[in-house]
């Protein structure tokens, strides 16, 4: 059977004719369930008229925001803000040290839903963002021909215990929590290319504790800098350069 290709990264009528626009910083993050067996990941549908990757399934995350600034390391600041923002899990300590559970994610979401700033609610909560609990994956950097691009770094972490899924609708068409190999499968998930080959490179093992412990041994790696290219049938591909 044939591989399904990956879905054009939101490429269509999107090239950039002047120079290379400044990628905006982004994460997100592999959401790992711990006590499946075999492990797996969450992924969510994007709406089909979003900015990126409509209609594609990915991981939960998003841009780096101003207010990201004010809590020390920006990207896994806006790793965390992004996973609670879009699916409700929340990486996170109570002043007593334990990691909070569906109970305080329930009060965060009523103080945004006020009017708090993610900040203010946090403090509000007494409630100190984890950040540790990211593990750096990956990082790439959209191609230069597009007019929408991101410097996103890719994080994995475990889902919390005591806390359970909250979509958010106008963010999330659709969510399932899925083993890599399935996802890449001929009948699986639509993927941009970027997400594929994430996908891939975590595919090939078995026990995601092993993995985790492999990732934070070693230093961020340089950023994977991919090109559009254009097929002989006057289609397009990507292909990946490393930085």
């Amino acid at each position: 059977m044939t591989q399904r290709p990956s879905i054009p990264a939101g490429l269509s009528g999107r090239f950039n004719e002047g120079a290379p626009v400044i990628p905006r910083l982004a994460a997100t993050v592999l959401l790992v369930d711990p006590g499946a067996r075999p492990w797996q990941l969450l992924m969510m549908r994007r709406p089909g008229g979003a900015d990126f990757a409509p209609g594609a399934y990915v991981f939960p995350g998003g841009s780096v925001h101003a207010e990201d600034a004010g809590l020390g390391d920006e990207p896994r600041t806006a790793a965390l803000r992004e996973l609670f923002e879009e699916v409700g899990i929340l990486l996170a300590r109570r002043h007593d040290g334990r990691f909070a559970r569906d109970r305080e994610c329930s009060r965060l979401r009523q103080e945004l839903v006020a009017g708090a700033g993610w900040i203010d609610a946090l403090r509000e909560l007494r409630l100190t963002p984890a950040n540790d609990r990211l593990v750096f994956l990956a990082r790439w950097i959209t191609p230069e021909v597009v007019a929408r691009r991101f410097d996103t770094r890719f994080y994995v972490a475990r889902r919390p215990v005591g806390q359970t899924v909250h979509p958010q609708p106008d963010e999330v068409v659709s969510w399932t929590w899925t083993t890599p190999s399935a996802a890449l499968a001929a009948d699986g998930l639509p993927l941009v290319h970027a997400t594929r080959r994430i996908l891939e490179s975590v595919a090939g093992e078995s026990d995601v504790s092993r993995l985790m412990a492999r990732l934070r041994r070693r230093s961020e790696t340089p950023a994977v800098l991919p090109r559009v290219v254009r097929r002989p049938d006057g289609g397009f591909e990507v292909v990946d350069d490393p930085g």
